[in-house]
């Protein structure tokens, strides 16, 4: 190769760096401006909210935050008649007490009445035991809907664990209850919330693999 187009190669391939160089500048600064809507949106993309109109049981999982958020959701639920009964799913802390205890206190003084609550203690470590122990539950009372009502941040990988988990002649709907801990729109601007934020999507990941070869209901 000649001198002079030898020279026209390297100027070529300088100006060809240079462009890329300045796209990827721009994606970059596109990218930072944008970075405020992204995160907006996948943490409103990562929250159910679709209880059915009317199920035969409203199933309220356990470990509530410290202002009952998820029992006050539950009894908005029984208010508007979205179900005849609501199932209180809380660990065993002791032999004689627990979570349950806590539970069903909050949901009589949020309106519900006693009768209304059906208690079940348990000793589940996660929400794929939780699941299959109301599985199990709902199999033996014969319930064929529920609407699983948890806190907002946990709605979709409970939503899957629940459909994977749960016999496919039970229908299931999940409802968002709001946590103080966990602003969609701002969640990353607490150390807490972008803690739960990464806890879910740890704990999908999780889910989808200890589910990718079990077929629903066979957990």
């Amino acid at each position: 190769m000649s001198p002079a187009k030898r020279r026209t190669a390297e100027h070529g391939g300088i100006v060809g760096t240079l462009i890329a160089l300045l796209f990827l500048a721009v994606f970059c600064l596109l990218l930072y401006w944008a970075r405020h809507p992204i995160m907006r949106y996948a943490a409103e993309s990562w929250v159910v909210d679709a209880p059915a109109a009317h199920a035969d049981a409203i199933l309220l999982l356990g470990d509530d935050n410290f202002y009952a958020d998820r029992a006050t959701r539950a009894a908005e639920l029984i208010r508007q008649g979205a179900a005849p009964v609501v199932v209180a799913s809380g660990r065993r802390l002791r032999p004689s007490a627990g979570i349950v205890e806590l539970m069903q206190h909050d949901l009589i003084e949020r309106g519900v009445p006693k009768e209304k609550i059906l208690p079940l203690a348990q000793d589940a470590d996660n929400t794929e035991e939780e699941a299959v122990t109301l599985s199990k539950f709902c199999v033996e009372r014969h319930i064929r809907s529920v609407i699983v009502v948890t806190s907002n941040y946990h709605t979709r990988r409970a939503r899957y664990v629940f459909e994977k988990t749960f016999p496919s002649s039970i229908s299931i709907s999940v409802a968002s209850a709001r946590d103080g801990d966990f602003d969609p729109e701002h969640w990353w601007e607490r150390r807490k919330s972008e803690k739960l934020f990464v806890h879910e999507l740890a704990g999908m990941l999780v889910a989808m693999w200890d589910f990718h070869s079990t077929p629903r209901g066979e957990q």
